[in-house]
C-alpha cells in the first residue's frame, strides 16, 4: 500500500463499525495482505490471525480456488435476478449445502450476512404460524447475553444491552431467558461445562407467562461466541429441544459462528445432536471471501408454507442479492476445501491440544476464567473498577503490536484461529497472548 493510501485511511470517510473511530484514528491498525494463517500490516509486520479474521476466514486466508471460482463466474454471469428469476449455481449451492445439514432441514434460503440471517429465520417462523393459522403466535424469546446480528430483528432477541441503548423500543413482542454463565460452578470447565442443564427451564417460565399459544419461536446460539464463548452446559440444548417440542414452539439455531467446522463438525447441530427447526449460517459459509449466508429450513416448515395455490408467492421477503452467482461460487468452492482437506472434523483433531494451551493461560495475571470448546476459547480477565472493557482492549493492542490478532469482548479474549492452524502455531499463540496479558498487568496493575 502506497503513502497515499495509508495517509487516506486516517480520514473520517469511512464510519468504521463497532469501532471507536477517533481513538482508532490516532493509532490506526491496517491489514495489507494476507495468506495462510497470517496477515500482513501496511509497514510490513506479519501477524498471526488467532481469530479467523472475524469468525470467518475457517481455511486460512488467499484460497486461489475460490478467489479463481469467483473470477470465473464473474466473467460469465455477474448478477442474475433472485425475484421470478433464477441461475444454476444458486441451485447447485443450495444441493450441496443442504448434504451438509442434519437430516430434516431440506431447503435453504440465501442471504447475504448473519444479520440478514436471523431476520430471515424470525420472520420465516412467524410467516410458518401464520399459514398454520395461528397468526397469534408472533412472540420470539432470545436469550440473555446473546448475540444475533445488528438489524432490527437480531438486537430485539439479542440479550446484549450495548447493542441496542441507542436506538429505542425495538420488536415489541420478544422475551429472553437467563444465560447460561455460572462461573460459581463452572469456572475453568473445560469443554461442555458439567452444571447449568437445569437454565433451559427459564423457559418455562416465559411459557408460563406469555403463554405457548402466543410463542412462535425461541432463537439461541448453541454456543455464544461474541458475549465471550460460552459453551452450553452438558443437557442443556437437549432440554431446550424437549420443552419446544412439549409447547409446539419452533427452536431456531444461530450458527453464524459455530458452523462449518468451528466446533469439530459440520455444525454445532451435528455436534451436539440436536437439529433444530430453522438454523442460520453466514461467516465460514464462503470463507469470509464474499457476503453470503443462508437459513436452513425444516421439511415442517416448508410444507407448511407451500399449501396454497402454486402461483401464489410463498414468502414476501428476500434481497437483491440473494443467491448471489459470485457468493454461490465462492460457497461451492470452500465446501470443497473443507471437504478435501478434511476441516469439518479438524477441530476435533486438535482439540486436546488447542485446550492444553489455552487453559494454561490461567496462570497469567488477572486471568479469572478459561473457558474452549472445538477450536474456540476464551480468557475472561478481571475487569478494572469503573472501566469495563478497558483491560480486555488493552491487551487487544498490545497483542497486536506484538503480531497476534485476537478478539477483545468486553474484558473477554476471544479465540478463534483458522482451522488449518497447527500444534506450534497453537503454542505461539498462547504464549504471544500471555505475554500481552503479562505487559497489560504491568501497566495497568
Amino acid at each position: 500500500m502506497d503513502e497515499a493510501s495509508v495517509e487516506g485511511a486516517l480520514s473520517p470517510a469511512w464510519w468504521m463499525p463497532f469501532t471507536a473511530n477517533r481513538r482508532f484514528r490516532a493509532a490506526p491498525r491496517l491489514l495489507a495482505r494476507a495468506e495462510g494463517m497470517y496477515y500482513e500490516t501496511t509497514d510490513g509486520r506479519r501477524v498471526l490471525d488467532g481469530a479467523a479474521g472475524l469468525w470467518c476466514v475457517n481455511l486460512g486466508h488467499g484460497r486461489a480456488a475460490i478467489a479463481e471460482a469467483v473470477r470465473e463466474t464473474l466473467t460469465n454471469l455477474d448478477y442474475a435476478p433472485p425475484f421470478q428469476m433464477g441461475h444454476p449455481l444458486a441451485f447447485a449451492a443450495a444441493e450441496r449445502l443442504i448434504g451438509l445439514l442434519p437430516a430434516g432441514l431440506d431447503s435453504v434460503f440465501f442471504v447475504n450476512s448473519g444479520s440478514e440471517a436471523v431476520d430471515t429465520a424470525l420472520k420465516i417462523a412467524r410467516a410458518y404460524w401464520a399459514a398454520r393459522g395461528e397468526p397469534a403466535r408472533v412472540w420470539l424469546i432470545g436469550r440473555d447475553r446473546a448475540y444475533h446480528g445488528v438489524n432490527f430483528g437480531g438486537i430485539s432477541v439479542g440479550g446484549l444491552p450495548t447493542t441496542r441503548a441507542a436506538f429505542g423500543p425495538l420488536l415489541a413482542e420478544t422475551d429472553h431467558i437467563r444465560h447460561t454463565h455460572d462461573p460459581a460452578r463452572n469456572g475453568f470447565a473445560r469443554g461442555q461445562p458439567t452444571h447449568g442443564a437445569e437454565f433451559a427451564d427459564d423457559l418455562l417460565r416465559v411459557i408460563a407467562e406469555r403463554g405457548a399459544e402466543r410463542i412462535a419461536a425461541v432463537i439461541v446460539e448453541p454456543m455464544a461466541g461474541s458475549t465471550g464463548v460460552l459453551p452450553p452446559p452438558v443437557g442443556y440444548l437437549e432440554r431446550l429441544r424437549a420443552i419446544c417440542d412439549a409447547h409446539g414452539i419452533l427452536l431456531i439455531f444461530d450458527e453464524v459462528i459455530t458452523g462449518f467446522g468451528r466446533l469439530g463438525a459440520r455444525f454445532a447441530a451435528e455436534r451436539f445432536d440436536v437439529t433444530p427447526d430453522l438454523m442460520t449460517m453466514a461467516k465460514g459459509l464462503t470463507n469470509g471471501a464474499v457476503p453470503m449466508g443462508a437459513v436452513a429450513i425444516g421439511a415442517h416448515v416448508r410444507e407448511a408454507m407451500q399449501q396454497g395455490p402454486p402461483e401464489a408467492i410463498e414468502l414476501f421477503h428476500g434481497y437483491t442479492y440473494s443467491g448471489h452467482p459470485a457468493a454461490c461460487a465462492a460457497m461451492l468452492a470452500a465446501i470443497q476445501i473443507y471437504e478435501d482437506e478434511g476441516l469439518f472434523t479438524r477441530a476435533r483433531v486438535l482439540e486436546g491440544h488447542w485446550r492444553e494451551a489455552v487453559h494454561a493461560l490461567r496462570q497469567a495475571p488477572n486471568v479469572i476464567d478459561v473457558r474452549d470448546i472445538g477450536l474456540v476459547g476464551a480468557v475472561e480477565l478481571a475487569p478494572i473498577e469503573g472501566r469495563p472493557g478497558a483491560r480486555g482492549y488493552d491487551v487487544f493492542t498490545r497483542a497486536f503490536a506484538n503480531g497476534l490478532l485476537i478478539r477483545a469482548t468486553g474484558d473477554t479474549i476471544a479465540l478463534s484461529p483458522p482451522l488449518i492452524i497447527g500444534r506450534e502455531q497453537i503454542d505461539a499463540l498462547t504464549a504471544g497472548l500471555a505475554d500481552a496479558i503479562v505487559e497489560s498487568s504491568k501497566a495497568l496493575g
